[in-house]
């Protein structure tokens, strides 16, 4: 990264860490997209008073499309989102940048619920929309746990406010350290809708009581 995030406040490792995913390592919540900056989502409503950042963002360089990407969607609000493949079916909870600078995670209590940032692109609208989960607590797998099963091609989609259906691909499937994570190929703006569904990856590091990689889904509107 090019600026170091703040520490990130992170749930208390699972028992053994031992659940459904990657290895059965995963963890509540990613350090990745702790700061979500005006850069990145260019003027898509980004909250009075958000945080800035020093970070240049250049073109993303997105994963070569498998389908052609459709007619960009009206802003509204995500209801549900529903992976089949993962047997995911969950509903969407807003997420804003707190006074600290963070990105405030969804409630730790509830397994089966994912977040979109609000102050950036919806699903479906034209651009770059962030939706994160979390992948265990301290006591069961969640809503994200099999995030990493995703490949090419597989679809999802995301029920609206509006009463439509904004459904996506898969275009690549990615796992980056915390500690070199590319900002600008993950929250960069783009031309066509885009998603990013992001959770935690790699080994659980003891001394700072995280997970040391994040695992990315690049996908499209189709």
């Amino acid at each position: 990264m090019a600026a170091d995030p703040p520490s990130t406040p992170c749930a208390e490792r699972a028992p053994d860490g031992q659940y459904p995913g990657r290895g059965g390592r995963l963890t509540l919540w990613g350090v990745a997209i702790i700061i979500i900056a005006v850069s990145v989502f260019g003027d898509h409503q980004q909250p009075d008073g958000g945080p800035q950042s020093s970070r240049s963002v250049g073109s993303a360089s997105a994963p070569t499309a498998t389908l052609q990407a459709a007619r960009p969607l009206p802003r509204s609000t995500p209801i549900r989102l529903i992976i089949p493949s993962i047997s995911v079916d969950a509903p969407f909870i807003p997420l804003s940048v707190g006074s600290s600078g963070q990105l405030e995670p969804p409630p730790a209590a509830d397994t089966n619920l994912v977040g979109w940032y609000a102050g950036g692109v919806s699903p479906g609208e034209q651009g770059t929309s962030i939706i994160a989960g979390h992948v265990d607590t301290a006591t069961s797998a969640a809503v994200f746990a099999g995030l990493y099963e995703l490949r090419p091609g597989d679809r999802f989609s995301v029920d609206r406010a509006d009463g439509r259906k904004a459904e996506f691909v898969v275009d690549d499937t990615e796992t980056f350290p915390k500690d070199d994570f590319p900002d600008e190929r993950v929250y960069a703006d783009t031309e066509r809708p885009e998603v990013r569904l992001i959770t935690c990856a790699g080994d659980y590091d003891q001394s700072v009581k995280d997970y040391t990689e994040n695992l990315v889904v690049f996908a499209h509107l189709v």
